[in-house]
């Protein structure tokens, strides 16, 4: 585990971050207080992650919103809702979408289509993405640290924390896509109620 996790670990926290990051990053803060990977290079990576994934989706809605919402009109209304927020919040909200679960690359699509300028969301971005990095790894570095409290040396259980890490990670991811179908559907069956009316 010890040599994947020095050679591979920080790619995985890099690609992690860029896609959604949460649990990797706790389980990269957990292999530092292990021992396997440096605290420091585990927040570089995510914070590398993290702004260049959010960059994407920023581009991503400043160059082909237009595309994309003709393929997904269902995004529409949750675009309009997100811009009601940017409107309202703009700084706030460019600096801690990444604590909100499940906007990770729904905010910074809907900031790209909004007139915010290219630098202000870099600037911003960057600041939010070192912020939460820094918190969410010391956070997965901290839960070791008491876990060995608890446990004495962790390092009998490592196996199977990093599973239960990744699992809780997985049930939570799984929970919210739920939750968010079921919430789809019953639009969907409001639309069709009203429209039948």
């Amino acid at each position: 585990m010890e040599a994947f996790l020095q050679t591979y670990g920080y790619w995985a926290v890099l690609i992690g971050t860029f896609l959604e990051g949460e649990t990797i990053l706790v389980l990269g803060g957990l292999a530092a207080h292990l021992g396997y990977m440096n605290l420091t290079g585990v927040i570089l990576a995510a914070f590398a992650g993290s702004l260049c994934g959010d960059q994407f989706f920023f581009f991503l809605g400043r160059h082909h919103s237009t595309f994309l919402l003709t393929r997904r009109p269902s995004l529409t209304p949750k675009l309009e809702r997100a811009n009601r927020l940017i409107d309202r919040f703009q700084t706030p909200l460019i600096l801690g979408f990444r604590f909100l679960y499940g906007l990770r690359t729904v905010m910074p699509f809907a900031i790209g289509v909004s007139k915010i300028p290219v630098i202000r969301f870099l600037f911003l971005n960057a600041i939010g993405a070192i912020v939460w990095a820094g918190i969410v790894a010391i956070g997965g570095y901290l839960f070791g640290n008491a876990l060995e409290g608890i446990l004495g040396n962790i390092r009998r259980y490592e196996k199977m924390l990093f599973l239960l890490v990744a699992l809780a990670g997985t049930v939570v991811w799984a929970i919210y896509l739920v939750q968010r179908r079921r919430k789809k559907a019953h639009e969907t069956m409001d639309i069709k109620g009203r429209e039948g009316l």
